[in-house]
């Protein structure tokens, strides 16, 4: 199944409880959070209080991406403030068995990201460990970036390994993902789309949604 996870990095903060409250409605099934630090990326964004309040106010499932060095330091306070997946970055870990180990300690689902400039092969290693990897289709740090075509090639061979070895990992695409290159991600091997801009810079959240999840639906049923 197809599942859209909604990046609040472009929400309306000013109303993001009526934001939330949409996606609710429109069954969007994954928030996608997008924690920075300044120093594993240049920006600074949300932190564990914003994990925390987002928790107190929905059930949906807290996609939480860890853009943070030492991933390990946080991974049990970010269990606590209400995420339900830990995202942690291949690149910013010195031992990414020991954060995996970390993360189902704490109870969680674990995903690892990869960046666009790190080869696909580097994480084969752990992929039978998590549950989830995410490529980054644009740097990572920055929104409103376009995709990196390039990513399609490297969403094709995370998905050729999970087959080949008859793995249940879910595949996850952020950056610079709508309406105008989603089937070709979705045909890449792609079944957890993360979409911000497209989502809440619409001039119709609602209606935004329900053509992503049409386009879903044709491949489920398809």
């Amino acid at each position: 199944m197809i599942k859209l996870s909604a990046s609040i990095l472009a929400a309306d903060f000013t109303r993001l409880g009526d934001e939330i409250r949409i996606l609710e409605k429109e069954k969007i099934p994954y928030i996608h959070i997008d924690v920075m630090d300044g120093h594993f990326v240049q920006n600074l964004s949300m932190g564990i209080p914003t994990v925390e309040g987002i928790r107190k106010i929905t059930n949906l499932v807290l996609d939480v991406h860890l853009m943070i060095s030492n991933p390990e330091v946080y991974i049990e306070k970010f269990a606590e403030a209400g995420a339900d997946i830990i995202n942690f970055h291949f690149e910013a870990a010195d031992n990414p068995k020991k954060i995996i180990e970390q993360i189902r300690a704490a109870g969680k689902k674990c995903a690892v990201t990869i960046n666009p400039d790190t080869p696909v092969e580097k994480i084969f290693g752990i992929i039978k460990y998590v549950d989830m990897v995410l490529v980054m289709s644009v740097h990572p740090g920055l929104g409103g970036q376009e995709f990196m075509v390039s990513s399609l090639e490297r969403i094709k061979k995370i998905y050729n390994y999970i087959k080949k070895n008859s793995l249940n990992v879910d595949i996850e695409v952020d950056g610079g993902v709508g309406l105008h290159n989603i089937r070709e991600i979705i045909e890449a091997g792609a079944n957890v789309i993360v979409a911000g801009s497209a989502v809440f810079h619409s001039k119709d959240i609602s209606a935004d949604i329900k053509r992503f999840n049409e386009i879903f639906e044709e491949f489920d049923c398809g």
